[in-house]
């Protein structure tokens, strides 16, 4: 029996910024198509001889002009034959985190626009992309709690205050600030700058800054980051 298969593969990423307290998601505005004027993800078709991811780092820089240091792959969308009104599509979504006060997102391509939006106030989206989204704010949230990503939304040196925030932010939740410093002060793995930044209490506050090398030699010695907030 001949098997008829007319599938095509797509990815898509959910890239992540946060400042001033505020989650943020990077959308692009359609440019042509049936989706055309519509705000979505950023994302496109795999070629025939491209592996996934570098599929979608060519479509952050294409439509974009970014790139991305995280990068992981989140769910595959597919289950819908018809979230895609053209043809039966299967998307391979990723979620990226960065710093999104260095990064000025341009518009190219098949992009008209390429815009931040807050996670909470997201404008209509094409496709299933809000689905998309929220299911990688949940993986987002849940990763906080025994993967240190959370500093790749952060500056390179950042006040302690700020990292606090990301996490109440983040996981809408006020945290016991006191116990979230000396937890995360004791792996080992955030360590002063030297250097002071911002005001706190009417003073200059330390800044501080992630040990990428101390973290990855404790991981290779069964160190696990985790963070019980319960």
């Amino acid at each position: 029996m001949e098997l008829k298969q007319h599938i095509k593969i797509a990815v898509d990423a959910i890239v992540f910024g946060y400042s001033e307290n505020t989650l943020s998601v990077l959308l692009i505005k359609q440019k042509f198509g049936e989706m055309k004027q519509q705000w979505a993800l950023v994302g496109g078709f795999v070629k025939d001889d491209e592996p996934l991811v570098d599929a979608v780092n060519r479509e952050l820089r294409e439509e974009t002009g970014i790139r991305v240091n995280f990068l992981e792959q989140l769910y595959t969308f597919g289950d819908d034959i018809h979230r895609d009104p053209r043809f039966r599509v299967v998307s391979v979504a990723y979620y990226a985190l960065v710093n999104s006060t260095e990064l000025n997102p341009t518009a190219d391509t098949d992009a008209e626009e390429a815009q931040w939006f807050p996670v909470d106030a997201l404008p209509p989206l094409a496709f299933d992309h809000r689905q998309i989204i929220q299911t990688a704010i949940a993986r987002l949230k849940n990763k906080l709690t025994y993967q240190p990503i959370g500093f790749d939304l952060l500056p390179e040196a950042f006040l302690f205050s700020e990292l606090e925030n990301l996490y109440t932010t983040i996981l809408n939740r006020e945290i016991d600030r006191r116990n979230f410093r000396k937890k995360i002060l004791s792996f080992g793995i955030v360590e002063e700058t030297g250097e002071l930044g911002g005001k706190k209490n009417g003073r200059p506050a330390k800044l501080f800054r992630f040990n990428k090398i101390k973290y990855k030699q404790l991981t290779e010695n069964g160190f696990h980051f985790e963070i019980n907030f319960a």
